[in-house]
C-alpha cells in the first residue's frame, strides 16, 4: 500500500522516533507521503498467531504487538513517551479500546465519537485528531496482519497531545463469570468520560479477586448496583423483564450496552443489591466480553446460562455478522480476559 515498504533486513529506528530497533523478520522505513503512519513495519505472513486456549502461546507474543505514536509505528514494547507527559504522571487523557474482527474495527465511529466527547469534557487542548486516527488506524491494522488479525485496538490521547494506537491480543475469557460486590462511589465530574485515571476500576477488580471472584460488581454505599469495572450489567427480574441500570446512576454510556438495547427490549431502572440477588439470570456486556453469562453474584448461584442470555448472545453475534459483512454466520474466535490484575478497560 502507498507509504509502506517491506524488507528482509531489520533496520534501527531513527533517533527520536517511537521505538528502537526491530527483530529479524520486521523492517522499518521512512515514507514520503504515506496516507497512514509515517513508517512501516512488515510482519511475515508466516507469523504464528496464538492459538486460543493456550495461555503460553499468548504470553509468547505479547511483546510483538505494534503501536503507532503520532504517526510513527514500532513494536509496542519499544514505543515510549516522555515521563513528563501529564497522561503518564496524572492519568490526564482519554482512551478507547476497540474490538477488531478479521482486521475490521467494530463500531469505530462510535468509539471515536465517545473519545472526542471524553477529550472535550477533560478540556484536553487543541482539536480532537479524528482525521489522523482515521488515517492511521487502517494502516496500523493492515501492517499488523489485515484480515488475519483478530484482537483489540487501544487508542490513547494525552494532555500533551500525544496520539497513540496500540494493537493487543484479544484475551481469553471463561464462558461465565462470578461476581463479588465491591462498594464504589462514582466520580460525578467524570460522568461520560473514559479517562486514563483508571486506578479505582482496577482496584475494584483486585479486591473482588482477592475474595475468590472473577470480577467486581460495583455497588454504591447506599446499596444500589451500578456495573462492572469494565462492563455493563443486565439482569432478568422476577417478572421476566430484561433490565439494566440507567445512565442517570452515573454508569458509563457503554457502546456494547447501546447495541444490545437496540437489538432487544430492555428496561432501564435502578436495582438494589438485595433485589439483584433474586434475579432469574444475569449477564455482563462489553466490547471484549460481548455477552457473558453470570454464574454467581456473591453466594447467589446461577446454575446455568439463562434463556434470555442465550437469546441476547445469539442476537448480538448475528448483529456482528451483519455489521462486519460476514456471510454464513462465521463466528469470531472467543475473546475475553485472562485472570489477573489488569482488565481490558473497555465497554
Amino acid at each position: 500500500m502507498p507509504g509502506w515498504s517491506a524488507s528482509s533486513t531489520p533496520s534501527p529506528t531513527p533517533a527520536g522516533s517511537a521505538g528502537t530497533s526491530l527483530p529479524a523478520g520486521y523492517s522499518s522505513s521512512s515514507s514520503a507521503e504515506g496516507s497512514g503512519c509515517s513508517r512501516s513495519i512488515d510482519i511475515p505472513r508466516a507469523y504464528p498467531w496464538p492459538a486460543h486456549g493456550k495461555r503460553g502461546c499468548y504470553e509468547a507474543h505479547m511483546s510483538e504487538e505494534l503501536a503507532c505514536l503520532d504517526g510513527s509505528t514500532a513494536l509496542a514494547a519499544e514505543t515510549t513517551i516522555p515521563v513528563t507527559d501529564e497522561g503518564f504522571l496524572r492519568g490526564d487523557g482519554a482512551f478507547e479500546v476497540i474490538r477488531v474482527y478479521d482486521g475490521q474495527p467494530f463500531a469505530l465511529d462510535e468509539h471515536l465519537e465517545r473519545m472526542e466527547r471524553s477529550a472535550a469534557n477533560l478540556r484536553l487542548p487543541g482539536p480532537f485528531p479524528r482525521e489522523a486516527y482515521e488515517r492511521e488506524i487502517p494502516a496500523l491494522l493492515d501492517v499488523r496482519g489485515g484480515a488475519g488479525f483478530d484482537g483489540c485496538l487501544r487508542l490513547v490521547l494525552t494532555r500533551e497531545g500525544r496520539r497513540l494506537a496500540i494493537t493487543e491480543q484479544a484475551k481469553l475469557m471463561e464462558e461465565r463469570v462470578r461476581l463479588g460486590l465491591v462498594t464504589y462511589a462514582p466520580t460525578r465530574v467524570l460522568d461520560g468520560v473514559k479517562s486514563l485515571s483508571y486506578a479505582a476500576n482496577v482496584l475494584c477488580s483486585r479486591l473482588a479477586r482477592e475474595r475468590g471472584f472473577d470480577e467486581a460488581l460495583l455497588v454504591t454505599p447506599h446499596g444500589r448496583v451500578l456495573e462492572g469495572p469494565t462492563s455493563s450489567l443486565f439482569w432478568v427480574d422476577d417478572s421476566g423483564a430484561l433490565c439494566t441500570p440507567p445512565l442517570e446512576d452515573h454508569i458509563l454510556a457503554s457502546i456494547t450496552r447501546a447495541h444490545v438495547m437496540g437489538l432487544v427490549e430492555v428496561t432501564e431502572r435502578p436495582v438494589a443489591a438485595d433485589e439483584l440477588l433474586g434475579a432469574r439470570e444475569a449477564f455482563m456486556a462489553s466490547t471484549v466480553r460481548e455477552v457473558q453469562s453470570v454464574a454467581a453474584i456473591e453466594d447467589r448461584q446461577f446454575p446455568e446460562t439463562g434463556e434470555v442470555t442465550h437469546k441476547v448472545g445469539a442476537a448480538f453475534s448475528a448483529h456482528l455478522d451483519e455489521v462486519l459483512g460476514r456471510r454464513g454466520g462465521a463466528q469470531p474466535q472467543r475473546s475475553g480476559e485472562l485472570p489477573g490484575e489488569h482488565p481490558t478497560e473497555t465497554r
